[in-house]
C-alpha cells in the first residue's frame, strides 16, 4: 500500500465514521438549545415557564452549591464529568471496523473478521478431524480465540492446535500481527450421559 490513495481507501474501509455518536451528539444539543431558546422566548413574551425560566435557572445554578447536599453536588459534577469524557473518547479516537488487512503487495484487500474466523475454524476442522461445529474461533482487533470442543476420548494436543492455528494465520498475512489464544473444552460427565 504504497500509495496515499490507496492508504486512505483502506483506512476508510476499516475504520468507523463515529456517525451514529455524531448524530446522538447534535440531536441533544439541537434539543437542549431548543428548549433554551424556548423558555427564552417565553420569559420575553411574560409567559409562563414550561419547566424553569432563564431568572429562575440562573439563580438555581448560582445557588446550587450552598443550597444542595455536597455529596449530591460532587455526584452530579462526576456524571457530567464522565459524560463529557466519554464524548471526547468518541471524538477522538478512531473507530475501528471488525475487519483486517492483508499484505498483498500494493494492491489493498480488506477481509472481515467472520471471514478470517470461519476459513481459520475450516482449517482446524480439517487439520485435527473435528467436526467443524466443534470448532469456535473468534477475531478481534489484537486476538484470535479458539475454542475446540473434542468429544470425549478423543486426545487433542492444545499446543499442537496453537501451532496449526498460528501457521494458518502466517498464510492470510495479515498486515497487523495478533496473538492467538486457544482452548480445550472437555465435555462434563453429565454431559456424556445425556
Amino acid at each position: 500500500m504504497s500509495t496515499p490513495v490507496l492508504r486512505r481507501v483502506v483506512r476508510r474501509e476499516t475504520h468507523s465514521p463515529r456517525t451514529v455518536a455524531m448524530f446522538v451528539a447534535v440531536i441533544l444539543l439541537i434539543l437542549a438549545l431548543a428548549y433554551i431558546g424556548l423558555e427564552i422566548v417565553l420569559s420575553l413574551a411574560a409567559q409562563p415557564a414550561l419547566l424553569l425560566g432563564p431568572a429562575a435557572a440562573g439563580g438555581w445554578i448560582v445557588g446550587l452549591p450552598t443550597a444542595q447536599p455536597a455529596g449530591l453536588v460532587i455526584a452530579g459534577s462526576v456524571v457530567l464529568a464522565l459524560i463529557g469524557i466519554v464524548f471526547l473518547v468518541l471524538a477522538l479516537t478512531p473507530g475501528r471496523l471488525s475487519k483486517h488487512t492483508l499484505d498483498a503487495g500494493d494492491r489493498a484487500v480488506v477481509v472481515d473478521n467472520g471471514v478470517i474466523a470461519s476459513a481459520l475454524a475450516q482449517h482446524l476442522s480439517e487439520e485435527t478431524g473435528l467436526a467443524r461445529e466443534n470448532i469456535t474461533v473468534g477475531v478481534g482487533h489484537r486476538g484470535v480465540d479458539v475454542t475446540v470442543r473434542p468429544g470425549a476420548g478423543i486426545p487433542l494436543d492444545k499446543n499442537a492446535v496453537q501451532s496449526a492455528a498460528e501457521a494458518e494465520l502466517q498464510t492470510y498475512r495479515l498486515t497487523r500481527s495478533v496473538r492467538t489464544r486457544v482452548r480445550i473444552e472437555r465435555p462434563t460427565e453429565q454431559e456424556d450421559e445425556l
